[in-house]
């Protein structure tokens, strides 16, 4: 470009020397045309600028784990000039983390049109992928001028972690919602407010589970089978608050959110109603929401995802334990990745559960030493980024 302007500043003053030595019309036709050129160009140029919209199209606002998906950046010119060439500086990053990616790309932008151009990006983590334009460049037709437009014009999608099988094992208590309704569809329980199903007498049943009535009208003994309430009292808390700034940032927070999923995948998975809470950086609180099927789950993780802001800031979870105290619980399940915490010794000593378990995210089995000890009631497993299944195989809740 620098090339270009001198060269015509040198064509200027030819034109200028033609016409002191050539008196003919031409030479101060050819010398007034020079110079409005670039005077042209600016200022056509300069109104085209003004006349451009540029935006990202997303075919949907959540895209899986590890699977490329197509990014539009669209260019609409309303002038009636036409962009020669074009330069998108695009860039992108996950919020879990600031490492940013960025590329160009090249387009001409005709006039009274859009101009599409697609890309391929992925990630291997989950979150909020920011996608925004760090500027671009128009040039003149001529290319002596150029302009940026467009800077930090963006779009973001959500990364949606993967839930990992877990075989570990359903606590049936005697701890219920009384108020609720809500009993399995497969499995028999105790409850006698609901019958679950009718079947013939078996040796050992216990003599006031027989439906008298319908016995005396099948000349055999009938029994009823009492259903199994599901919506007991159950919490899994997840504890967002950045504990590392480092490298390994991005892939802990994917494993806490991931280990989120699994547990609480394993507890719908089993009929058992129950309730996640974290921290809505969106809503500045912490956030409580009932998860009473696996659609419902689904909805609450993209919540999750998209109430986290750049800088990752989440409220201490002591903050919410002072106000929301743990009591009358069935199991209560703290995911973190605090290796040391003053909630693991509430929950050893305070806290109401027949079942407590923290499942503490570490970079590598080396961190698993470090992790604060001598509970007698809670149960601490360490969880190794990427190895999620293995490491909660045998969680109880």
């Amino acid at each position: 470009m620098l090339l270009t302007k001198i060269l015509f500043i040198v064509l200027i003053f030819v034109c200028i020397a033609f016409y002191i030595l050539y008196l003919w019309d031409f030479a101060l036709v050819l010398l007034v045309i020079m110079i409005s050129l670039p005077i042209i160009m600016f200022l056509t140029t300069s109104y085209t600028k003004r006349k451009l919209k540029v935006e990202f199209a997303l075919k949907d606002s959540t895209v899986a784990k590890n699977q490329s998906f197509p990014v539009q950046l669209v260019i609409t010119n309303n002038s009636f000039f036409p962009v020669g060439k074009a330069e998108a500086h695009i860039e992108y990053y996950n919020v879990f983390n600031n490492q940013i990616t960025d590329f160009e790309l090249y387009l001409p932008i005709q006039p009274r049109n859009s101009q599409r151009i697609t890309f391929q990006i992925s990630s291997k983590f989950c979150g909020i992928i920011k996608i925004k334009t760090e500027k671009i460049i128009i040039f003149d037709p001529l290319r002596i001028f150029k302009f940026n437009i467009a800077r930090n014009a963006g779009a973001k999608v959500a990364v949606i972690p993967e839930g990992h099988e877990i075989n570990g094992t359903i606590c049936y208590t005697d701890r219920i919602n009384e108020e609720s309704d809500n009993f399995s569809e497969h499995k028999a329980g105790d409850d006698p407010s609901e019958v679950f199903d009718l079947r013939e007498y078996i040796p050992g049943d216990k003599l006031n589970r027989i439906h008298w009535k319908l016995s005396s009208k099948k000349d055999e003994f009938i029994v009823k089978e009492y259903s199994l309430p599901i919506d007991v009292p159950c919490v899994v808390f997840l504890d967002l608050k950045c504990y590392e700034d480092s490298e390994y940032t991005l892939p802990v927070f994917d494993t806490l959110v991931e280990t989120l999923l699994s547990v609480s995948q394993f507890l719908a998975e089993n009929e058992r109603i129950h309730k996640l809470v974290f921290y809505s950086a969106k809503n500045r609180c912490f956030t409580e929401r009932n998860i009473t099927s696996p659609e419902v789950l689904s909805d609450v993780i993209k919540e999750i995802i998209f109430s986290i802001n750049d800088n990752l800031y989440c409220e201490a979870p002591e903050t919410y334990f002072a106000e929301n105290p743990v009591s009358s619980l069935s199991s209560f399940t703290f995911i973190t990745s605090a290796l040391e915490s003053p909630v693991f010794e509430y929950l050893d000593e305070e806290a109401d559960a027949d079942i407590k378990n923290a499942a503490v995210v570490v970079k590598n089995i080396d961190d698993t030493a470090k992790i604060q000890a001598g509970c007698t009631s809670l149960t601490v497993t360490p969880v190794i980024i990427g190895r999620i299944s293995a490491s909660i195989k045998d969680i109880e809740i």
